[in-house]
């Protein structure tokens, strides 16, 4: 599945009404980019009219604090803004403090929340996330391989753990540099690669494609002469 990494409605739509995404991801660097702004209320129209025009498919949203009790209050709010709304919050604070483990499994099953964990560098911290119970994990390939790694091999772990083990947690990929990177994860077991916007439209481009459609119309017209 491909899910849009974008809090553009327009770009939404227009892939949306294509047939071609599966959900919607966001957090607040895209928010801010796509021009959302006057604070949680901003953040709120903006997830409930995006979570609206694609109901039922999911539509993650990210916490915007890194308070233990904050985290939580919010992930509850934003989670009662539509159904089809799932809480982003990574896998650990910016010093690697772990109550967002215990807030996550808290979550899931006291809370009924669905959560994406993002943030995820490894096929350990995928497995972890899942054992506390997450429905998503998402591992930031881009980022992986700008570090000098081929994020290849955390997705092939990460999918023989998941089966092995038989965890439900769905694999997001994101952060995605280039547009071979994408069929490229899935062919070595990402369920999800979330696109950004640009990228989703070269998908669909070949330069050769390009030259056959023209070929075609330029000899449509020689046949009407």
């Amino acid at each position: 599945m491909i899910f849009i990494d974008s809090s553009n409605v327009r770009e939404i739509e227009r892939f949306y009404r294509m047939g071609v995404i599966r959900g919607v991801t966001t957090n607040p660097t895209i928010m801010f980019k796509d021009g959302v702004i006057g604070g949680l209320e901003g953040v709120k129209q903006r997830s409930i009219e995006i979570a609206n025009l694609v109901s039922p498919y999911p539509v993650s949203i990210e916490v915007m604090t890194n308070d233990p009790d904050g985290m939580k209050e919010q992930a509850i709010e934003f989670s009662k803004w539509a159904d089809n709304i799932v809480i982003k919050v990574t896998i650990h604070g910016p010093n690697g403090e772990l109550d967002n483990i215990t807030l996550i499994h808290e979550l899931e099953k006291a809370c009924n929340v669905r959560v994406n964990v993002t943030a995820i560098m490894s096929a350990q911290q995928c497995l972890l996330a899942s054992l506390a119970g997450a429905t998503y994990v998402s591992i930031f390939g881009g980022r992986v391989n700008d570090m000098g790694s081929n994020v290849c091999s955390e997705i092939t772990k990460t999918r023989k753990v998941f089966d092995s083990l038989k965890l439900n947690t769905k694999l997001i990929i994101g952060s995605v540099r280039e547009v071979l990177n994408i069929v490229e994860w899935y062919e070595v077991g990402a369920d999800i690669v979330t696109v950004p916007p640009n990228l989703l439209e070269r998908m669909f481009m070949h330069p050769y494609s390009k030259e056959t459609v023209q070929m075609f119309l330029n000899d449509a017209g020689k046949i009407n002469d």
